[in-house]
């Protein structure tokens, strides 16, 4: 946590008000302070347009902070998916935040401080605003990647319930002719006794003594059996009423051009085959675009956080103008607390910084005699 104040001069100068901050904060530990420049050519304007944009500043700030924020979160996120090699720290201009916080200087190429602020606010906040719509777009398109590869993984080594049962068959006991085929009973484990007595009263065109257990996991027991084609529905109504769920092997169809005779057509080979290529396939699209949307989220989190940078540094000026008059007559400052000492120190710089008519500023809770914003910089 900081604190981006702007300290009165009271009749000094800079110097000395540095001094005094110094003075006041260092020996009982209560801060660091860094010095924060501010361009002294900023165009200040009518009172009017101030007031305006000190409104406007208020609504800026929060959604810029939003911002950063959600990416900060997003590339956390993709960060714990990557090899511990492959994670980067988070920079700005090749620092860390904080750093760049704590030397901050105002980029006068991309922002010219002779341009009205209010225009520098707006080009900054269409930056952020594309910058989230960026992100909405990239993490959905990587979160959809992501389901259908989870999807296709738990049709392969999900539970039973939800498995793709071709996966589990042996291909040696599998059955498919022009009248006969495999299918596979997902039967509850409390269940399996029932399932085992009665399984051939389903149909008389169950085949009889044809149930194998293929596959268990903790829940569920899969029994391959085989069946004529033309009950395959009757069977899977009958099983569904006594709590079974039948399901039909892929690569069990019959297939045009099969044989009269009742030659075999199996393909569950095939379907295997397909199955692996289509998780290779989505496994590699998920790294793709989770090692993109992370080179992503590293340098769109450095623009998001220099703009909102900048633009508290408007908001200070602007507050500054408002709360201490013209000419400017203050001195911006950077403030890191110590934790344990936060409500002595608002205590001490109230008492220290203090101006004419601002007695009703307590220093407690949000309200103090000088300006003054958090920064919350994780």
């Amino acid at each position: 946590m900081y604190w981006l104040s702007a300290l009165p001069l009271g009749g000094g100068d800079p110097n000395s008000v540095w001094k005094t901050l110094e003075s006041a904060t260092q020996r009982y530990h209560y801060s660091q302070n860094f010095a924060f420049h501010i361009p002294e050519g900023f165009k200040i304007g009518t009172l009017d347009s101030l007031l305006g944009l000190s409104d406007d500043l208020v609504k800026v700030n929060t959604a810029i902070e939003a911002t950063v924020n959600k990416i900060r979160r997003q590339l956390y996120e993709v960060q714990e998916e990557l090899p511990e090699d492959q994670r980067r720290d988070i920079t700005i201009e090749g620092t860390k935040p904080e750093v760049y916080l704590q030397t901050f200087a105002w980029d006068e190429a991309k922002y010219p401080s002779r341009r009205p602020p209010k225009d520098t606010v707006a080009a900054i906040m269409e930056t952020v605003q594309a910058l989230d719509e960026d992100l909405k777009v990239k993490s959905t398109d990587y979160s959809q990647s992501k389901t259908a590869l989870q999807a296709v993984l738990r049709r392969s080594t999900g539970s039973l319930a939800v498995r793709d049962v071709s996966q589990i068959v042996p291909e040696d006991i599998l059955v498919s002719t022009e009248n006969l085929k495999t299918v596979v009973a997902i039967v509850p484990k409390a269940s399996v006794d029932e399932w085992v007595s009665g399984y051939e009263t389903l149909s008389e065109f169950v085949v009889p003594r044809s149930s194998t257990v293929v596959e268990e996991d903790t829940d569920y027991a899969a029994f391959a059996f085989v069946l004529f084609r033309r009950v395959a529905d009757d069977v899977k109504a009958a099983a569904r009423a006594k709590g079974f769920q039948v399901k039909d092997v892929a690569g069990t169809d019959l297939t045009e051009g099969a044989g009269e005779e009742g030659e075999e057509v199996v393909g569950i080979s095939a379907t295997r085959s397909e199955t692996a290529a289509r998780v290779e396939m989505l496994t590699k699209e998920v790294e793709k675009k989770r090692d993109a949307l992370n080179r992503w989220c590293l340098v769109s989190y450095a623009e998001a956080f220099t703009s909102w940078i900048h633009v508290t540094a408007i908001r200070l000026f602007v507050e500054s103008i408002l709360r201490y008059g013209l000419p400017p007559q203050y001195l911006p400052v950077l403030i890191k607390p110590n934790p344990k000492y936060q409500s002595d120190l608002r205590k001490v710089l109230s008492t220290h910084f203090s101006t004419v008519g601002s007695e009703h500023f307590t220093g407690d809770g949000d309200l103090f005699p000088f300006v003054s914003f958090n920064l919350a910089i994780e």
